[in-house]
């Protein structure tokens, strides 16, 4: 092999591995594009509907896209709702929903990204900002999430890295009958998590006749399940609760 072809095979390979390479970065760009978007879309899903609020009286400007809201108020986009006695609320920007609200209590409530769940507040005074996803709970505050419940004077909430605070603060107003003060406290609840892999490891536990019981407890169980068709009985479905559904 002469020096000229040893060469420009050295040549062909360089341009080979360069070309992979390329290619190799070129995927991974994309791969981490697609994932920055779904993230994205994911936190604009709400802000891309419509605003829609109500209450008994209103005061808004239609040219700049604000406004207020007195009696039975009740603002939505997408999944995002808020329920107050007033408030005041404009559109941002970016279409995103911005509002400060009062009553006894204010409820608000979001959807989770990435989940089938909602996480919910309640307090005297909530101030929420959309471009963020940001919300503030004042007085007598209640944060819910998937079971979990966090209480103080004042919560707040970043729906994007989905982290609070809390802060001990003294109490306004007075509780209401059978609730006890919060006053300079936090108390929060998290409920555990469930273990499948205890729940099979005991499963596995059982002997062969314990077993053998089981199938015919099951088996006659089955039987006395079915109606008068025939047919099995339907599951139970939870539905959202009524009073949380804006009023028409």
């Amino acid at each position: 092999m002469t020096h000229a072809t040893t060469f420009n095979a050295r040549i062909d390979m360089r341009d080979t591995l360069s070309a992979s390479f390329s290619y190799i970065v070129a995927c991974a760009a994309v791969c981490v594009g697609l994932c920055c978007a779904q993230s994205a879309y994911a936190e604009k899903a709400d802000r891309e509907k419509p605003i829609d609020f109500q209450g008994d009286s209103a005061d808004v400007n239609q040219k700049t896209k604000d406004g207020e809201l007195v009696g039975h108020v009740v603002i939505t986009q997408g999944t995002t709702a808020i329920w107050a006695d007033r408030a005041t609320f404009k559109q941002n920007a970016d279409n995103s929903l911005s509002a400060v609200a009062y009553g006894n209590p204010v409820r608000f409530r979001e959807k989770r990204d990435g989940a089938d769940d909602y996480y919910e507040g309640y307090a005297q005074r909530i101030v929420y900002d959309g471009e963020k996803r940001f919300i503030e709970l004042f007085d007598n505050a209640l944060l819910k999430k998937a079971g979990d419940e966090i209480r103080s004077n004042y919560i707040t909430y970043s729906a994007a890295t989905e982290k609070f605070t809390a802060e001990g603060r003294p109490d306004v107003r007075p509780t209401a009958p059978g609730d006890s003060p919060l006053g300079a406290r936090v108390r929060g609840t998290f409920q555990p998590k469930s273990d499948d892999k205890s729940d099979k490891s005991a499963a596995k536990g059982k002997d062969s006749a314990a077993a053998s019981k089981d199938k015919d407890s099951a088996a006659a169980s089955k039987d006395k399940g079915k109606g008068a068709a025939g047919k099995d009985a339907s599951p139970l479905t939870l539905q959202p609760s009524g009073d949380l559904a804006p009023a028409k």
